[in-house]
């Protein structure tokens, strides 16, 4: 069949809206309509080339939909059924699916291919093969999937919503509560309150945070981020640190959480700073900054850095709790959409990302 997807075609390229032709799902394979799919950062890193991404590409990585037909051997999900797709596949039978790491599923070697397992793709343009990012391809209005990136959800979940909960919204969570371990009283600074950084607000609140600080240069995303329950903003590192200083008696905090749209030596090095004894560092930002301070800085107190990829979370059981979470009012989400988008507004919507007026902007396709 033919579909209407954004496309890069290389690094530096804006995206292109183009018609590509989408094989029929395979064994253990499924095909989405896609209703909506979120403008994530990572793919304007991939479309700039600070990411490395097999080219063409079809742009995407979060997105809900519903399943218009299955291949052999499907039994995770059926025709008719709402889904969300989750950026990293889980098996459910690998070393890290079963111990309870399925962000870490040996299925999710090939996001920066877009391959399928046997080395095949299921998109195509003008003979040329096309790889979905994440092996998925949100871009597009319809794609093939392995069901291992499928997640079923009710059918009550506005798709708009239902797809933040691929990536950004786990990610950040988990980034509080399961990566970093946030506990009761404690106090948290979270760099960047973007898609990411706003749901590491939302975990570190929700775990018990008694101090949840935000550092953003952002006037918009520091006003969002109280409400996502941040306690105190600021618009530079130095301030927060004053306060932090000051708050927890020169104690320091417990967590810092980096999820700044580009990460870079400076935020490592301030966040290193801000944490006292036995304090955790998480990164999961993407981006290529180092640690430049000395070890001694993590030796004397004992501070630890955590890298962390969507969050720590378990999709399989994680999307469907912060949907329910949503459900009941304890996890914000509709207020995460800024701005809604067609695809063929791709382009403006990344604009906004970094020109700083969006919070998470969504594609809505039209069929």
């Amino acid at each position: 069949m033919t579909t209407r997807a954004a496309i890069c075609r290389e690094p530096g390229r804006p995206w292109e809206i183009t018609d590509v032709e989408l094989d029929e799902p395979r064994a253990n394979e499924v095909r989405i309509r896609f209703h909506a799919a979120g403008l994530c950062h990572s793919d304007d890193h991939i479309q700039k080339g600070d990411a490395r991404m097999r080219f063409p590409v079809v742009g995407g990585h979060e997105g809900a939909g519903v399943v218009e037909a299955v291949g052999e051997g499907v039994t995770r999900v059926a025709v008719g059924d709402h889904v969300v797709c989750s950026f990293i596949p889980a098996c459910g039978s690998c070393r890290y699916c079963s111990t309870a790491q399925q962000n870490l599923c040996d299925a999710g070697k090939n996001a920066s291919t877009g391959e399928f397992p046997d080395g095949t793709f299921r998109f195509h343009l003008d003979g040329e093969d096309l790889g979905g990012l994440c092996v998925l391809g949100t871009f597009s209005r319809h794609a093939v999937v392995s069901e291992f990136s499928c997640i079923p959800i009710p059918d009550d979940i506005p798709f708009g919503v239902a797809s933040l909960v691929g990536c950004g919204v786990p990610t950040g969570w988990g980034s509080a509560v399961h990566a970093a371990g946030v506990r009761a009283g404690q106090t948290v600074v979270v760099y960047g309150a973007g898609g990411v950084g706003s749901n590491a607000v939302q975990g570190a609140r929700y775990a018990g945070a008694k101090n949840v600080v935000v550092v953003d240069p952002v006037e918009f995303k520091r006003d969002m981020a109280k409400v996502f329950g941040a306690t105190h903003t600021f618009a530079d590192a130095q301030s927060a640190h004053d306060f932090v200083v000051e708050t927890t008696w020169g104690e320091l905090a417990d967590h810092a959480i980096i999820t700044v749209g580009v990460l870079h030596d400076e935020v490592i090095d301030r966040a290193v700073q801000i944490v006292g004894k036995s304090g955790q560092v998480t990164i999961t930002a993407v981006g290529n900054g180092s640690l430049s301070t000395g070890a001694g800085m993590l030796i004397g107190y004992q501070r630890r850095v955590q890298g962390a990829i969507f969050g720590a979370c378990n999709p399989l059981y994680d999307v469907p709790r912060l949907l329910g979470l949503y459900r009941s009012g304890d996890l914000k989400l509709d207020e995460l959409i800024t701005r809604r988008y067609r695809l063929d507004e791709v382009n403006q919507g990344y604009r906004d990302m970094l020109d700083g007026k969006n919070v998470r902007g969504v594609i809505i396709h039209e069929h």
